[in-house]
């Protein structure tokens, strides 16, 4: 018998995404009969506990019973419970020192841990995650800011939308103005991204002509790992040299600093990567950019003028080109940073839905099969960070952060 509950998400600023919806849970009761799933009452959560009673979903605050339970964002520490299989985004794998507090703890709490991020499909690519509505949001928060700069366009908000399809048909009478966008990166959060160029009608060009020539209309260009990294000795590109050993590689974006006005930043990011540009290129006479969504969000990481998180109300702040501090908003010459942790809360329905159905499709039946046969599932175990509160061996590099002795 597998029973799931949904925990309450307990984060300060609070998140209303949730990992299954009202309809999807009583979709899984229907085709899993055997299957329970528990719901703790939320006044945040962006479906009701309304809308869960009415699909026939029990709320209680008591998730005792539950074999399994799911989150979105870190579950603080107190709300932890003890020797809990839980699933949620830990941001604890590449020892961020904000959540070493919250890994301390769940090693003394004994509780199986199995992060989101760490899911993923036998080619290396991720399952599950919220990628594509933080592309979407990321881009309309990026052109929002750069019409607010050059008053030459006005969008409203994504978090005024009721959902996705209220936000696409506020782009109706949006004209965007002649403006050259990088858009960096391959996976699902480039593809939000490009979703929304496609529909306020941003025309792609190559990096040759994005390089060299003038447009009277917007257009993009896509740089993903191929266009943006070169190996320092031989100056050719291999995904996995690149991906097994980054420092061996320089990165080519500065060669578009002076012909780009908006960068819409998608890639993957570590500290053995070089960022796209350096703080001495944002000096120079040439560097164009005016704004920049940092969708990856990595704080002094790819995108060197990214200071910390912004937040859904105050999205953007601008950073002087000269001193990497913070300007007045939209001061003149200053680059504007969109750095938004949690985007995909500003279409919360539609990212949950998107969420539910990748949980699933790929990993609701593999909780349920090694329930029944009490077996080990690779999937599931290559994201087990912590097994009652042991560090799996892939994850031992995590022991001195864990406080470990």
């Amino acid at each position: 018998m597998l029973a799931i509950g949904l925990i309450k998400e307990g984060k300060i600023p609070h998140d209303n995404r949730v990992a299954l919806t009202p309809a999807q849970c009583k979709w899984l009761k229907k085709h899993y009969p055997d299957l329970e799933i528990f719901v703790q009452p939320s006044a945040l959560r962006c479906y009701s506990d309304a809308e869960y009673a009415e699909a026939g979903i029990e709320l209680t605050e008591d998730l005792s019973r539950c074999n399994w339970i799911l989150g979105i964002k870190e579950i603080p520490v107190h709300m932890l419970p003890s020797s809990k299989q839980l699933m949620f985004f830990s941001h604890t794998i590449k020892k961020q020192p904000h959540n070493q507090k919250l890994m301390k703890a769940m090693v003394d709490k004994q509780i199986t841990l199995i992060d989101y991020e760490c899911l993923v499909h036998g080619n290396g690519s991720r399952i599950i995650g919220f990628g594509f509505y933080a592309g979407v949001v990321g881009a309309h928060n990026g052109l929002w800011a750069y019409g607010k700069r050059t008053k030459s366009f006005h969008m409203k908000r994504a978090f005024q939308c009721h959902d996705y399809a209220h936000l696409l048909e506020s782009y109706r009478d949006i004209k965007i103005p002649p403006v050259k966008i990088a858009v960096t990166g391959r996976g699902r959060v480039a593809t939000g991204v490009i979703e929304v160029m496609q529909q306020l009608k941003i025309k792609e060009v190559s990096p040759a002509d994005y390089k060299t020539k003038t447009f009277d209309y917007p257009v993009y260009v896509h740089l993903k790992g191929e266009n943006l990294y070169r190996n320092r000795n031989t100056n050719a590109y291999n995904r996995e040299e690149f991906h097994g050993n980054p420092s061996l590689y320089k990165c080519l974006f500065p060669d578009y600093l002076h012909c780009t006005d908006i960068l819409m930043n998608g890639i993957f990011w570590n500290e053995n990567i070089a960022p796209l540009f350096s703080l001495d290129d944002m000096k120079k006479a040439d560097f164009r950019i005016q704004t920049i969504a940092d969708i990856t969000d990595d704080a002094f990481g790819s995108v060197p003028c990214n200071l910390g998180d912004s937040t859904i109300e105050d999205p953007v702040y601008s950073v002087s080109r000269i001193t990497n501090t913070k300007e007045t908003l939209f001061a003149e010459g200053a680059v504007d940073v969109m750095a938004v942790g949690n985007l995909p809360n500003e279409l919360p329905r539609d990212a949950s839905k998107y969420f539910g159905d990748q949980l699933i499709k790929y990993v609701i039946p593999e909780m349920l099969a090694v329930e029944e046969a009490k077996g080990e599932d690779a999937v599931l175990r290559n994201a087990t960070i912590l097994s009652s509160g042991q560090l799996m061996e892939r994850y031992e590099y995590l022991s001195e952060y864990a406080l470990i002795t």
